[in-house]
């Protein structure tokens, strides 16, 4: 079965090669075993049920939870020769029959379905007198109670075991933690499931966070990065969405908002228009997800601190799915950690002590000076390897740690101890800092040993160390109105057992041009970029044509590969990863004559090894 699996994967998506577990998942759904895959966003986690289902005989069934979603894959599956449909509430009734139709004659090979859907009254006894190849549940984590994006309507899921028969169940996610995947077997009513779990790391993505200043700005110092790229951006409200959208418009930039308090229509017409490229940047809450399956975004901004790593690994993880090089930035302040804490409260209190663990868990991420890749995986209970990513902002040596931070914090630590731990991070910071508010003049606090002691650092300078304190875990916020204390961890600081890091940018760099991250130096390498700009445009036209978005014509990383090889022949054309037969048929003399136009006019070598 791997062998036929393989000749599918290289006749209809162009691949040679697996990557990493996808071989070992595949090779689960061939042999019907039940599994469990957890591979990051990029890994290639749809291919894992795709390529096995095209192999095997009988129908492939497909949960996904949103439409958008669904669209996209089955847009790219058809584009390589696959027959794929789905049934939810925005098909027609053609389409409907149609699907239908293709169901009985037996000639479509993975139907895409809302979980909803597959469990309405009758649908589960239609499924039993077809042949199926095998059920995958997309998105699994959503079934579990324990996971970020919990969904009732996933437990459902668990009847289908039975129901079908034994039909082998597949589930996939891009973040699970052990109890979440054990929760999902148990949910889900698998029978020894072989459980795959690949690396939580994303080595193309270079991970960036900053204290949020003049957000507009340092927004637009990403986005001036790349231009005429597809990205991202997340805010925490709704409102804030809406006021980035008219600042970046008056500005010149093509974005448009999304969230749950638009009309429906134009929500959908906004996203439509992202995918689409009519427009570069999407901006959105981080609270109402976003189903695309749009491989080249080349960043994900986050103007404001989301509630967990799972959400942020998830969020940030929408940029780079074609495996190229990709940024993810992320800003923050206090407030971030006060404003999700009050939301978290007032609508979580059932399981508000995980939800608040989750949420100190991303307040250490965007404070603490260590390798971000290494915390991500470590807090997905892995280990990276080898002494820095050279792909984020603290191995790139984007930022600078002061050189006294364990005489520094012990002065933060002992102003929070003779404040009695009464007062937040801006009082403690006014103390350190020598102020004359009248309230510190009033409760005597100008006569404390440490009024004045940090008087040569601006007060917001204080306030970040403050926060950093917090962040690694020597001082905490506690009660309504977010006092300070220290810990256990802290005390070890004050009799110098222990030193913090305590960062600030470095000073005069080139924001506009930071350095290359290993993983864009190793995309680019014998990329002709000029042809590669000339092919993105050959693939603009033909997208604007099928009403495709160009993505589902070839990715990024095809059109790469492409100005790297610069074939000849429609044999040569084959070569390129990601062109399939049905894509070279289609595309391949467009694209040939082209490469060679371009190689003709400017004396560039063809037929690259």
């Amino acid at each position: 079965m791997i062998e036929n699996i393989t000749k599918v994967l290289k006749k209809y998506w162009g691949y040679e090669d697996f990557l990493p577990l996808q071989k070992e998942a595949m090779a689960c759904a061939g042999s019907g075993r039940d599994s469990i895959v957890v591979l990051p966003t990029g890994g290639g986690k749809s291919l894992c049920f795709q390529a096995p289902a095209v192999a095997m005989p009988g129908l492939a069934v497909v949960v996904s939870p949103l439409i958008s979603l669904m669209k996209d894959q089955i847009d790219a599956l058809t584009e390589c020769g696959v027959s794929a449909g789905r049934l939810d509430s925005t098909v027609s009734d053609q389409q409907r029959d149609s699907v239908f139709e293709r169901i009985h004659n037996k000639t479509l090979k993975l139907l895409y379905v809302a979980p909803e859907r597959i469990m309405s009254g009758g649908f589960v006894d239609f499924l039993r007198k077809i042949e199926l190849s095998m059920i995958a549940i997309d998105e699994a984590h959503c079934v579990s109670m324990w996971g970020h994006d919990f969904r009732p309507e996933y437990r459902q899921l668990g009847l289908l075991k039975e129901a079908l028969g034994g039909v082998a169940i597949h589930a996939y996610t891009a973040t699970a933690t052990d109890q979440v995947r054990a929760d999902i077997a148990v949910q889900l009513k698998l029978r020894d499931p072989e459980i795959l779990v690949g690396s939580f790391d994303r080595p193309n993505l270079v991970y960036k966070v900053r204290r949020r200043g003049t957000i507009v700005k340092q927004v637009c110092q990403v986005l001036d990065r790349y231009r005429g790229e597809s990205g991202i951006i997340y805010c925490i409200r709704r409102k804030d969405v809406d006021g980035m959208c008219v600042k970046l418009k008056a500005k010149g930039y093509r974005v448009a908002p999304y969230h749950a308090g638009l009309d429906p229509e134009r929500r959908k017409k906004n996203q439509e228009s992202f995918i689409t490229e009519k427009v570069d940047t999407i901006v959105a809450t981080v609270a109402f997800g976003m189903g695309i399956d749009k491989s080249n975004v080349r960043y994900v901004i986050h103007a404001g601190m989301p509630k967990s790593l799972e959400h942020y690994q998830q969020e940030s993880g929408r940029a780079g799915r074609d495996g190229l090089e990709a940024e993810c930035c992320l800003f923050h302040s206090g407030g971030d950690y006060g404003t999700w804490k009050s939301i978290l409260q007032n609508s979580e209190a059932a399981g508000i002590e995980v939800s608040m663990a989750k949420l100190n868990g991303i307040y250490s991420y965007c404070t603490a000076l260590t390798c971000r890749h290494r915390m991500l995986v470590s807090y997905f209970g892995q280990e990276l390897e080898g002494d820095g990513c050279g792909a984020c902002d603290v191995c790139l040596g984007e930022l600078d740690c002061i050189e006294d931070s364990l005489v520094t914090s012990q002065k933060i630590l002992s102003c929070i101890v003779r404040l009695e731990c009464r007062f937040g991070g801006d009082y403690t910071a006014a103390v350190l800092t020598g102020s004359k508010d009248a309230r510190i003049l009033q409760n005597g606090h100008d006569n404390l040993s440490t009024y004045g002691l940090l008087s040569d650092f601006t007060k917001r300078i204080v306030r970040d160390w403050t926060e950093q304190l917090i962040g690694q875990g020597y001082a905490e916020k506690t009660g309504e109105y977010s006092v300070l204390n220290v810990t256990e961890k802290g005390r070890l600081v004050l009799k110098g057992l222990e030193t913090p890091k305590l960062g600030k940018p470095a000073k005069k760099r080139d924001t506009r041009h930071p350095r290359a991250s290993k993983a864009e130096k190793q995309s680019w390498e014998g990329v002709d970029r000029e042809l590669f700009e000339e092919l993105r445009q050959s693939r603009r036209v033909i997208a604007d044509t099928k009403k495709v978005p160009a993505f589902v014509v070839f990715g990024d990383a095809a059109l790469r590969d492409m100005a790297r090889k610069r074939p000849s022949t429609s044999a040569g054309f084959l070569h390129v990863s990601g062109v399939g037969e049905q894509k070279n048929k289609q595309y391949g003399p467009q694209f040939l004559t082209a490469i060679k136009e371009y190689c003709q006019k400017h004396s560039v070598e063809m037929d690259v090894l």
